[in-house]
């Protein structure tokens, strides 16, 4: 199997670099990462704190892909304690429009979901 990509922009096809990007706002945390910075910049305590049952861990995972994906900024203050901030891109500005309206879906809809009674 070849591990080229014939289109790199068909999200349907198995090694498009598309579905790195997808399967990363997909993800649960990294939608409601994006969706609490649209805002401004947080600490990261405070996005702890507004995304209800993440872990430390998780959280750390989640905002450095987002990072590492160019999505997220991490800002580091040189002060004592150390002060560290994330705040979106413009490119993560752009990806949290669609999930934005997803997001709002999901509310709007949930009591339509099976088993969300």
């Amino acid at each position: 199997m070849s591990t080229m990509c014939d289109d790199p922009k068909d999200v349907y096809s198995a090694a498009c670099p598309c579905r790195d990007m997808l399967d990363l706002l997909a993800n649960k945390w990294s939608a409601l990462a994006l969706g609490a910075l649209e805002d401004g910049p947080r600490r990261f305590g405070a996005l702890r704190a507004r995304l209800q049952g993440v872990s430390p861990k998780v959280l750390t995972q989640t905002l450095r892909r987002l990072e590492d994906h160019g999505l997220v900024h991490r800002e580091v203050y040189p002060e004592v304690p150390l002060r560290v901030e994330y705040s979106l891109t413009p490119l993560g500005r752009d990806a949290n429009v669609p999930l934005a309206h997803l997001r709002t879906w999901v509310e709007r809809n949930i009591d339509r979901f099976p088993g969300s009674d």
